[in-house]
């Protein structure tokens, strides 16, 4: 006579076996794993990282060359003319007629294109 419990034993050990053997790793190198990690990356830096080292450069290339009469927009939005260059630090900026206010050279942020205006005076004319 067949025992029932050992057969329903059986089947539960049939069902919980252990699966069969993993194959091995056959997706590539470790360097194939890591690719769209140093993609990520380097459209990063092409996209976010350059262009802000490119604005940073041109920035102080612009705070090096101002000179005295450069019309500037400062951080604050102060726009005024540079009266004096005062030491590598500091710029004495004219405001109104004999206003003149000390500002760090650094919050320089904009030097206003005087010609780029006055060609659009003349053609309003």
């Amino acid at each position: 006579m067949i025992d029932l419990s050992s057969l329903m034993i059986g089947t539960a050990w049939a069902q919980t076996a252990a699966p069969a053997a993993v194959p091995p790793d056959v997706g590539g190198s470790d360097l194939m794993r890591f690719l769209p990690y140093f993609l990520i990356l380097f459209v990063l830096y092409l996209f976010l990282i350059r262009p802000q080292q490119k604005k940073l450069e041109a920035q102080t290339a612009m705070l090096k060359a101002l000179k005295k009469g450069d019309r500037i927009v400062t951080a604050g939005g102060i726009i005024g003319t540079i009266a004096k260059l005062d030491g590598d630090d500091y710029l004495m900026v004219e405001i109104a007629k004999d206003v003149q206010v000390k500002v760090l050279r650094n919050t320089a942020n904009n030097l206003i294109d005087d010609t780029a205006a006055s060609k659009t005076e003349e053609k309003k004319k």
